[in-house]
């Protein structure tokens, strides 16, 4: 029967951190009492027929944010996208799906995801100041004592880039976003460890200092063996297996963890072969564009092109 269109004009704020915090104030200024949720979603994203039926059934069992599961629409169409689908479906059953079942928290992953307008009223709005907003909400989120809800037959199909340089930017940029987490948030998450005592909040932090700090000490410690090797302190033996320590986990671990959440998850295998073998690749970008991102702050967002017009039936 149509639908409310809300139009936003901003040349200069242009996020979708930005976006959501403009429409959330719309609504809760002239609309505070209508609707009982928001879900967000994409533009480019197709869901699941049951997506709203999944993320009502968690509403009225009390969960007030959820995230859905994050499929990807396009994962066949270059090692680029299945590598995305790879991560991905690791991240929904190791991450969100496990943290979940263990009384933790996952995260909100960008888009398919619902949160209650209780939860906007008690933040009085959705207030964005990094550019990783999903990111951003789930720490604040976490820090205030609210366990995100996980939906995994409330699916969305998301688009991600085809190429490889449009992927370095995007996740340049999510890599800025989880630096500016990390300046804004570990400390309020450390608070709420204090306040609150509760494993979740430990977990919130865990997540935090887990990423780029845990990054930097593992290049620290790898630049330590080589000087150590360098001034005759090591074996070249042992500088080998040292660094075997580090890459074996790093680059091939991935490949077995995500060829078992397949089997699990039923995902074709066959398809996703060239993805899996570039894997390593694809990870090995990302320490890349993590070291990078230390020096240099890519912080404007630039649009990615989604052209695929792939329909709900051909990926349910």
């Amino acid at each position: 029967k149509g639908a409310f269109v809300y139009e936003r004009f901003d040349s200069e704020k242009k996020t979708k951190g930005y976006a959501l915090e403009w429409f959330f104030n719309q609504i809760l200024e002239t609309k505070p009492d209508e609707y009982d949720a928001c879900c967000v979603f994409d533009a480019d994203n197709i869901v699941s027929k049951d997506f709203f039926k999944e993320m009502n059934k968690k509403l009225c069992g009390g969960e007030k944010i959820v995230q859905g599961y994050r499929d990807i629409k396009n994962a066949e169409d270059t090692w680029v996208t299945a590598n995305y689908a790879l991560f991905y479906w690791v991240m929904n059953r190791c991450y969100h799906y496990s943290r979940y079942k263990l009384g933790l928290s996952p995260l909100i992953n960008g888009t398919g995801f619902m949160v209650s307008m209780s939860v906007l009223k008690e933040m009085n709005g959705w207030h964005s100041k990094t550019i990783t907003e999903d990111i951003e909400i789930s720490l604040l989120s976490i820090a205030r004592g609210y366990k995100i809800g996980w939906a995994k037959d409330a699916i969305v199909y998301d688009e991600q880039p085809v190429g490889f340089k449009q992927s370095w930017s995007q996740r340049s940029r999510w890599t800025v976003g989880h630096i500016q987490c990390l300046k804004e948030y570990t400390i309020p998450l450390a608070v709420a460890v204090k306040e609150h005592k509760t494993l979740m909040n430990f977990d919130g932090l865990l997540y935090m200092i887990g990423s780029i700090p845990m990054f930097v000490l593992t290049i620290i410690l790898l630049i330590l063996n080589f000087v150590m090797y360098f001034a005759n302190g090591m074996s070249t033996l042992d500088l080998f297996i040292n660094c075997l320590r580090y890459l074996l986990p790093t680059f091939l671990l991935p490949i077995i963890t995500a060829i078992m959440i397949m089997i699990l998850d039923k995902k074709p295998i066959r398809p996703m072969l060239k993805g899996l073998a570039l894997y390593p690749l694809f990870l090995g970008s990302w320490l890349l564009i993590n070291f990078k991102c230390l020096f240099k702050k890519q912080t404007k967002w630039e649009k990615i092109e989604h052209v695929r017009d792939i329909k709900i039936n051909e990926v349910s």
